[in-house]
């Protein structure tokens, strides 16, 4: 049998962690419940978990440089639970790398689902039913001169550096791939990156294309490979072929 998966509940109030080690326990995972960020970082080193659910509250800690720091070494899943529900602190959220942002009171089969969404992101199934794609799903792909190994879960530069991606750009990249030359809503790309609708209000695709222009354009402001469609969503531009 297959480990339980390992996920990471970083909040300094003693019932929510409580709460979510117990219920997520409950589900089959193997929770460790920490309460700084100096702890979760001492973990990370030595037992990293697939998962963090990351509160940015925590007291004298700032939570989004937390964030940063996990984004910046390490490739777990990250989703903030937090009771700041101000919008500027979702975007900067995601801006810095989070896969999702839930804001307390939150419902646990919700929250639940939604770490769920995070793994399959981050390890597919091989069981999950393929996406219905203009091409044939291949393990590399190639597009001016970049390369993008998806069995390796890696995207080179023309110059052959790797480009470091978060899951949730590594996705979305993936999805465009897959289409390329096709106009996709915001909707069909949340629904086949994060397996969820958009609500009105929704920016998370804006987020993760805008961080992924600026690893891909030259001018980020001025993007020529993943273009803009006003009222429709985006395209992605360049020729897509897959790598033998």
């Amino acid at each position: 049998m297959s480990s339980p998966v390992h996920i990471a509940v970083v909040d300094d109030e003693p019932e929510i962690t409580q709460l979510l080690g117990n219920y997520l326990s409950g589900h089959g995972f193997r929770v460790s419940v920490l309460h700084s960020g100096a702890a979760l970082m001492a973990m990370m080193a030595l037992d990293a978990p697939q998962v963090v659910l990351l509160d940015l509250g925590l007291p004298g800690e700032d939570g989004l440089s937390i964030a940063r720091q996990l984004r910046e070494k390490w490739r777990c899943g990250l989703l903030i639970v937090t009771g700041r529900g101000d919008p500027v602190d979702k975007v900067v959220g995601l801006e810095l790398g989070a896969d999702d942002y839930v804001t307390k009171p939150f419902d646990l089969r919700e929250l639940l689902a939604r770490t769920k969404a995070v793994l399959r992101r981050i390890a597919p199934p091989a069981s999950e039913p393929a996406l219905q794609a203009t091409h044939q799903v291949h393990d590399t792909w190639r597009f001016l001169n970049w390369t993008f190994d998806q069995g390796a879960r890696r995207l080179l530069a023309p110059q052959g550096d790797e480009v470091p991606l978060t899951s949730g750009e590594f996705d979305l990249l993936a999805v465009f791939l897959q289409h390329p030359g096709r106009v996709l809503s915001r909707d069909f790309l949340l629904e086949h990156t994060r397996g969820r609708e958009a609500g009105p209000f929704d920016r998370t695709i804006d987020v993760q294309v805008g961080r992924l222009r600026k690893k891909l354009e030259e001018d980020s402001q001025d993007p020529k490979i993943i273009k803009s469609v006003r009222g429709a969503g985006y395209v992605f531009v360049p020729i897509v072929s897959a790598a033998p």
